[in-house]
């Protein structure tokens, strides 16, 4: 029997966390942590909560990037996979079909009745990759569009429709794939009229700056895209299930249905990479047109068992807990709360999205002091002040949030779908208490402006 003790082995070495990520993984992860003071030692989570080594808890509005849509150890999720661990499947044979894949996918289909099949991945740009794949072969066009400031993956195929210039820098050539602004109606008939476009990739709320597409877009998008036999794909892997106050973010808008629907993050529990597209069926019997290509698109720990037990748990605990609904009521609230401080705060400017998916965005003042100060902030670098906000919510109040992309002055909130008014309080109060000091005209938040911009001049060496 081997005598490997996982418990034993975190007991030991679980304080080099931060050391052996810097000597053996991305350097940079560490490096920036210990610069905003973000390098917490968290021992335990539950909910929607972390605990450090001191017992305090910090509330959690960021949910992995939108994984954790259950919250973190859901007991439900954590007992199906006990119960597919105890069960001893036989899984990944390869050649024969599991009854679990097909539960699931029975299951999510539910929640787009003009879809017919799907097709299990590992994560959201391997959902996005599929359905780049299947539209290219279905329609035999080359070319997908996308919009500016997009984000669908970081693979080559995502990557090609990833609207953020950071991300694609140093890995061309990409494939031939074209930006359109996010509502530019007239952009994507023109583009359209070339006659070469397969698709049209969205994500119905954008996760870089929270921003929705505007009313009618998406129903006049596809309207234009089956007029030029072009497909639409809906990528719903952050906004899906749940996250807007409708399963799908799609579903704001009355007749709209995607060809191709991209979904992964929450529906993993937080525990297995999984990644789904849900497509029609003419889509997938031109792709797996013969038993010869059976196999022509597939993925080695694709439909998994225990990745399938935790999507059919999460589904389970959504409708049983009607996630989708508290979703819509306990968002709704938060964002109004949040609006209501507009007037009060003149750095802050909007507050927008859908359901639990928020962006607060702030910009420039009109008294000459605080003008001054947000003016040597954007000079060294945009998304500084965005950054001052974030670190004294993590380190006064224990609350992580985000800067919803880079050079960006927003906050972006995606907190796990259970929270409730105790969280709304919290967070709102925090935040007040954040923005008070902000505009106080001096203290440790602009001291730690200042820090930022003097790291800001210097990004890049070392």
């Amino acid at each position: 029997m081997t005598g490997f003790d996982l418990t034993a082995l975190l007991a030991e070495r679980g304080t080099e966390r931060y050391e052996l990520h810097a000597r053996h993984l991305n350097h940079q992860l560490p490096r920036m942590l210990h610069t905003i003071g973000f390098d917490k030692v968290y021992e335990r989570a539950e909910g929607a909560y972390f605990w450090d080594t001191e017992g305090q808890d910090y509330l959690d509005m960021l949910a992995g990037f939108g994984v954790m849509g259950l919250g973190r150890h859901h007991p439900v999720v954590r007992q199906a996979l006990h119960d597919v661990l105890d069960a001893s499947l036989a899984d990944l044979t390869r050649f024969d079909c599991q009854p679990l894949p097909g539960l699931l996918a029975e299951k999510l289909l539910s929640h787009a009745p003009h879809l017919d099949r799907v097709f299990f991945g590992n994560s959201g740009t391997e959902a996005v990759e599929t359905a780049l794949k299947f539209a290219r072969y279905a329609t035999g066009k080359p070319r997908v569009l996308y919009c500016t400031h997009a984000f669908h993956g970081l693979t080559t195929g995502s990557l090609s429709v990833n609207g953020e210039d950071g991300f694609r820098d140093g890995f061309a050539p990409l494939l031939p794939d074209t930006a359109v602004e996010l509502g530019d109606l007239a952009a994507l008939e023109r583009e359209l009229k070339r006659g070469d476009v397969a698709a049209f990739v969205v994500e119905p709320v954008q996760g870089k700056g929270v921003h929705p597409t505007p009313p009618g877009f998406l129903r006049a998008a596809q309207e234009l895209l089956h007029r030029h036999k072009a497909l639409l794909i809906a990528d719903e892997v952050q906004t899906g299930l749940g996250r807007t106050g409708d399963f799908f973010a799609y579903q704001h808008e009355d007749g709209v249905e995607p060809d191709l629907v991209c979904v992964a993050k929450a529906l993993s529990g937080g525990y297995v990479p999984v990644g789904a597209t849900l497509g029609k069926d003419w889509i997938f019997k031109k792709v797996y047109s013969s038993m010869d290509r059976v196999l022509v698109h597939s993925a080695s720990f694709g439909s998994n068992a225990q990745a399938m037990a935790a999507g059919l748990a999460v589904l389970a605990v959504m409708e049983d807990e009607q996630l989708v609904a508290h979703a819509r009521h306990i968002g709704d609230l938060l964002r109004s709360r949040l609006a209501a401080l507009i007037d009060r705060y003149e750095l802050l400017h909007d507050v927008r999205g859908r359901g639990l998916m928020i962006g607060i965005e702030f910009g420039r003042p009109r008294s000459l002091s605080l003008r001054g100060r947000w003016m040597m902030l954007q000079a060294a670098r945009k998304g500084l002040f965005a950054q001052m906000v974030v670190v004294p919510l993590l380190q006064r109040h224990r609350i992580l949030t985000q800067v919803s992309g880079d050079h960006l002055e927003v906050i972006k909130l995606i907190p796990p779908l259970i929270i409730g008014e105790r969280e709304v309080d919290r967070f709102v109060e925090a935040f007040t208490a954040v923005m008070d000091d902000a505009h106080s005209g001096g203290g440790l938040m602009w001291d730690f402006g200042r820090t930022l911009v003097k790291q800001s001049l210097h990004a890049g060496k070392g």
